[in-house]
């Protein structure tokens, strides 16, 4: 739907609700209604609105490049992954620590890597 996928595009971006509507000149409310797929049809003018500020195109809005299959491999298991943060009270910011914490474990096990290479 719709509001799942600005929903996903939004959380890609490591947008607040608050964020996208303000940069998007739209009420929080109706993002929040088109995101939650109780408003189905918003407007084009506010679909557009929403995806030159998530840099994506209507295609993308409108789920058409979703529905043909994605290269990722599973688009609705990071869906459903970053809705299941949200209802826990995972925020945008404490997303970006658990990023810092990845890239760093991430950086630790190259370093690891390049030590048993060189037979450190």
């Amino acid at each position: 739907m719709i509001g799942d996928n600005i929903h996903y595009l939004r959380l890609k971006k490591g947008m607040t609700l608050s964020e996208l509507a303000r940069r998007a000149k739209i009420s929080k409310s109706n993002l929040s209604n088109i995101e939650r797929n109780i408003n189905q049809n918003p407007s084009i003018k506010v679909l557009e609105k929403l995806a030159a500020v998530l840099d994506a195109d209507l295609s993308e809005i409108l789920g058409l490049e979703l529905q043909e299959g994605a290269t990722e491999p599973s688009d609705q298991s990071w869906i459903e992954f970053m809705e299941h943060l949200r209802k826990q009270g995972v925020s945008v910011e404490n997303l970006n620590e658990y990023k810092k914490v990845l890239e760093f474990i991430e950086w630790q096990s190259q370093q690891d890597r390049k030590k048993q290479r060189n037979g450190s």
